[in-house]
């Protein structure tokens, strides 16, 4: 059995290395895509009666599974667009310096926190309805450190207005550099 705050450090090494190797600017649109992923979550509970229905009358493993679904689907195309032939023609895609890697490694170790850390928060928020996941043990040197990084995942800080400031930095980001 793995602690959830060992795994998390696993994650996030794993995506540093994934973004050393696919470089800056692909990983800058995968964070993007993590805000908005939160963004829209926010605005769907907040704004679409018929989802915050579902999710206060769903129980909590489907409450949790849509939270997840919906950040997952985001980051997954957030991740293939850089792929289409249209952006693979821009010079910010294109890598090969090492400044480029070493800046896709810092920012793909920011995605994997708040990739891994959204989910694990979702799951903590739900009381860790599944039963593979086991939550923290109190008292115990993993179980304390676990409890140490929860206050700090990405959903925990990254409410409203907060969200809504990251997405229009964001959109701004994306209209001065890539366009």
């Amino acid at each position: 059995m793995v602690s959830l705050a060992v795994l998390f450090y696993i994650f996030v090494f794993i995506f540093a290395l994934i973004g050393a190797i696919r470089g800056w600017a692909k990983e800058v649109t995968a964070t993007f895509s993590v805000f908005l992923a939160l963004f829209i979550l926010s605005v769907m509970q907040s704004y679409i009666p018929a989802v915050d229905i579902y999710l206060k009358n769903s129980p909590i493993e489907s409450q949790v599974t849509f939270r997840m679904l919906v950040l997952g689907v985001i980051v997954f195309i957030g991740y293939q667009t850089p792929n289409l032939p249209v952006f693979m023609q821009n010079q910010h895609f294109k890598r090969g310096q090492m400044q480029d890697v070493i800046l896709g490694l810092l920012i793909g170790a920011f995605n994997g926190y708040m990739i891994f850390g959204s989910l694990w928060y979702f799951i903590h928020n739900g009381g860790y309805p599944f039963d593979y996941v086991l939550a923290p043990i109190a008292g115990t040197k993993a179980g304390e450190a676990a409890l140490q990084i929860i206050p700090l995942l990405p959903p925990a800080w990254l409410v409203a207005p907060g969200i809504y400031f990251a997405i229009a930095i964001s959109f701004m980001f994306v209209l001065m550099v890539f366009i």
